[in-house]
């Protein structure tokens, strides 16, 4: 299965979700990452506030960032790979980039799906 990691500015906490004022991008791509978690997809998120070691870790962010500075942030990498800068990639392009249908970029997983939240387990 495919890796992917996203670079991202410093934001005030980990999904840039907080404050009066909501960036819809930021409320699309933490939605979609996290319905990817769910199904098993590997995605990472790192936040230069939070996670400064990640960016200094990873070489190629690292020299990225020394030329092009913070602007270049969010990076999204793709099995090591940059593939995007400047911008979160589309639902379209996370689908073809890690080969997964667009039914994964919803929250509910397949066995959500069969099931029920009630008590009886969906036979009701």
């Amino acid at each position: 299965m495919k890796k992917m990691s996203f670079y991202e500015p410093a934001m005030c906490c980990s999904t840039g979700l907080c404050g009066v004022s909501i960036d819809p991008e930021l409320l699309r791509i933490s939605t979609v990452l996290n319905a990817l978690k769910k199904h098993g997809v590997d995605v990472a998120r790192y936040n230069l506030t939070s996670s400064p070691m990640e960016f200094i870790k990873n070489a190629e962010i690292n020299d990225l960032i020394a030329v092009k500075g913070v602007e270049a942030l969010p990076a999204t990498v793709l099995d090591g790979k940059v593939v995007k800068l400047e911008k979160y990639p589309t639902n379209e392009e996370l689908c073809t980039w890690l080969e997964v249908p667009a039914s994964y970029l919803t929250e509910e997983t397949p066995k959500e799906k069969k099931g029920s939240s009630c008590c009886c387990g969906g036979k009701c």
